[in-house]
């Protein structure tokens, strides 16, 4: 029974990833997919604080991410959104709140939380004088994996990322995204239950993207792990279950996609004019509605915008030189809530990585 049991996951992985041929198909997956947020949560955050200084950079957060999600985790730089990674990989300490992780508390059963998690940070991380399957079998060890169990997670995962071909070839002549499919399979190898995803596609082509999400989705349908993700494109973010949005250290937003873009309030029209301080003025008296500069352009948000188009243009008197009106994105959700764009965190993932396997180390002396 467990065989056909396994066989049958197979057999749904390969359909998954059979269908996706594009960033439609996939968004369809993800609906079809998608986990509603029941039963006890995986992750729960409770008041978490986190002080460098006089500077409180978390201020008492609290939310909780339920066995199986998609959680994107989304906040400019400065916002807290390291921070808190970070105090959630057990790498920091909070300075005050708590948080589990599959139970586990962050600070007192530290060893716990990092037997229950994964991590795949930004930048690569992988020794490129090694072959696929050198990089997994240390850091198997590292894991403190029995041979044989190692040898058969390895080849498990390698076949899973569909790298096993590749297995003995040095990581340096991989591609961008083999060498992220081969991050996952190492972050994998203990087979932990909540898998921290730090901007897994940056530096990829849109392709290679699409094809590095399917695996995501197959990991969440094959082994129920639950993701929690960062990323800085917006399209991506869509794929999520749930988003919080941290900035200045305050979850400032926690719901779906679709209902974050809710809040936006109508159309986005943008406005690029001779005179952007003279047409805001016109706009807000004539429209009832404050826009906001960004870039050389105007951008606001009212209901019926296409139909206001000639209005609009008929009662500012400032040269237009572009118009545009869209349905709201996540960007504007991000805009609307922050007052910024997303940016890359600058963070060096490499000396986390080396940190978490130091501490892991630690922890076991």
């Amino acid at each position: 029974m467990a065989d056909m049991a396994a066989e049958e996951q197979t057999l749904q992985g390969e359909e998954l990833n059979g269908r996706i041929q594009s960033p439609a198909d996939l968004r369809m997956a993800v609906a079809s997919e998608g986990v509603r947020p029941t039963g006890t949560p995986i992750i729960e955050v409770e008041g978490l604080t986190r002080h460098y200084g006089k500077l409180e950079a978390v201020k008492g957060i609290s939310f909780e991410v339920y066995p199986g999600e998609i959680f994107g985790f989304l906040g400019p730089n400065g916002a807290g959104k390291s921070t808190t990674i970070n105090m959630l990989c057990t790498l920091l300490r909070p300075t005050a709140g708590r948080a589990r992780i599959a139970g586990y508390d962050l600070v007192t059963q530290r060893n716990k939380v990092r037997e229950s998690i994964g991590l795949i940070f930004q930048d690569p991380s992988l020794d490129d004088r090694l072959t696929a399957d050198e990089n997994l079998r240390f850091h198997a060890t590292v894991y403190g994996l029995p041979a044989a169990v190692s040898k058969q997670r390895r080849e498990e995962l390698l076949k899973m990322v569909d790298l096993y071909d590749r297995r003995d070839q040095l990581v340096r002549t991989f591609s961008g995204g083999m060498k992220r499919r081969l991050e996952i399979a190492r972050g994998l190898l203990h087979y932990p239950r909540v898998l921290f995803l730090d901007e897994p596609t940056i530096g990829l082509d849109p392709q290679t993207r699409l094809h590095l999400w399917s695996y995501i989705l197959n990991l969440r349908q094959q082994k129920q792990i639950t993701m929690f993700l960062t990323t800085h494109y917006m399209d991506e973010a869509e794929y999520c279950d749930r988003i919080a949005i941290i900035d200045h250290g305050k979850i400032v937003a926690l719901d779906t996609p679709s209902r974050l873009k809710d809040m936006v309030g109508g159309d986005v029209i943008r406005l690029r004019t001779s005179d952007n301080a003279l047409a805001a003025q016109q706009i807000k008296e004539h429209f009832g509605v404050e826009p906001r500069e960004n870039k050389g352009e105007l951008v606001f948000e009212i209901a019926g915008g296409e139909e206001l188009v000639p209005r609009i243009v008929e009662k500012v008197t400032a040269r237009i030189a572009s118009i545009s009106v869209r349905r709201p994105t996540l960007d504007d959700v991000f805009i609307k809530l922050t007052g910024r764009e997303i940016r890359d965190e600058e963070a060096d993932a490499r000396e986390l990585m080396r940190g978490f396997m130091r501490s892991r180390r630690w922890g076991r002396r």
